[in-house]
């Protein structure tokens, strides 16, 4: 289904002479052809949402570190490709949950898990991610997870 999305949104961007989402969206779609290379070799493999979905998940976090380095640098020019880049991404993701969610979330796990200390961070990180990897951010989530368990 996803990958469907993204090989009609990238027929309609050449279509509408769109070339920086043209760009985007090859992108993704090689990005989408590696993994499937990989995956020849692997034992089990993911559902194609699944699987598009955490590429698109990959990308994007390279993209969000790729801007805030730039922006540093003093590259806007380039953040602002990235930016792009991120923002078509976006498009075939599901919504971010907010602080106050995965806050709610990370409570709701640690209590189920029986959680008590930093001990039990792994324990924690693999239900959350088990449970909403998609829509959490998990570099976010790590640092309040840790926030809770201390």
């Amino acid at each position: 289904m996803l990958r469907e999305n993204i090989q009609k949104e990238t027929i309609a961007a050449m279509k509408g002479g769109d070339k920086p989402r043209t760009a985007a969206l090859r992108l993704i779609s090689a990005k989408i052809k590696d993994r499937d290379i990989e995956q020849r070799t692997a034992k089990s493999v993911p559902d194609d949402d699944d699987l598009v979905q955490d590429v698109l998940l990959k990308m994007a976090k390279q993209r969000r570190e790729s801007i805030d380095m730039y922006r540093e640098g003093g590259r806007d020019e380039l953040a602002e490709k990235e930016e792009h880049e991120l923002s078509v991404i976006e498009e075939f993701l599901p919504r971010q949950m907010d602080e106050g969610e995965t806050r709610a979330a990370i409570a709701q796990v640690k209590t189920d898990v029986g959680a008590e200390g930093m001990k039990d961070m792994g324990k924690v990180m693999a239900e959350l991610k088990a449970r909403h990897g998609a829509t959490l951010d998990m570099s976010i989530a790590s640092g309040l997870v840790k926030e809770a368990l201390s």
